[in-house]
């Protein structure tokens, strides 16, 4: 068996990946109750592009796992499956300085979730984050779709 994970422990080794690191990418937090976490991109010369702002992939990269660790962790390791299953980026504007997604998972998304994943085989629903610069102003919006399944009792 699988020991628990904790937030905490799932911020650092998030924070030494690999392909956040290389980018920029650092996250600020993920709260105790696996509700929200916060993501940084640090805009640097490794991250950006040839006009010197954040670099689209890097962009998108900061978004990659938060939605369905939250909410895998959320419901349950042991009662659901969660993954990404298809993820879209609209950009809005330029990213020239540091920037920021805040990742929510609210109890009325959270009912939602479980209440159609225990009625249907499968519930693919889809969340957005929006990515902001310092002063607060959208850079980019990032729709998530996700793959979301109640385990069977086989299946744990």
């Amino acid at each position: 068996m699988k020991p628990a994970m904790t937030p905490r422990w799932l911020k650092r080794v998030l924070n030494l990946w690999p392909p956040f690191l290389g980018a920029g990418i650092k996250v600020l937090n993920i709260s105790d109750d696996w509700t929200s976490a916060r993501v940084r991109l640090k805009l640097g010369k490794l991250n950006s592009n040839y006009f010197g702002t954040a670099y689209g992939g890097s962009l998108f990269s900061m978004t990659d796992p938060f939605f369905a660790l939250l909410l895998l962790n959320k419901l349950g390791r042991r009662d659901y499956i969660v993954w990404d299953k298809e993820s879209s980026i609209k950009f809005i504007a330029p990213g020239k300085t540091h920037v920021y997604a805040d990742f929510e998972i609210t109890p009325e998304i959270l009912e939602d979730i479980r209440q159609k994943a225990g009625e249907q085989d499968k519930y693919e629903p889809t969340l957005v984050v929006d990515i902001y610069d310092e002063h607060k102003e959208l850079v980019a919006k990032v729709s998530k779709k996700l793959y979301i399944k109640k385990k069977r009792k086989e299946q744990s």
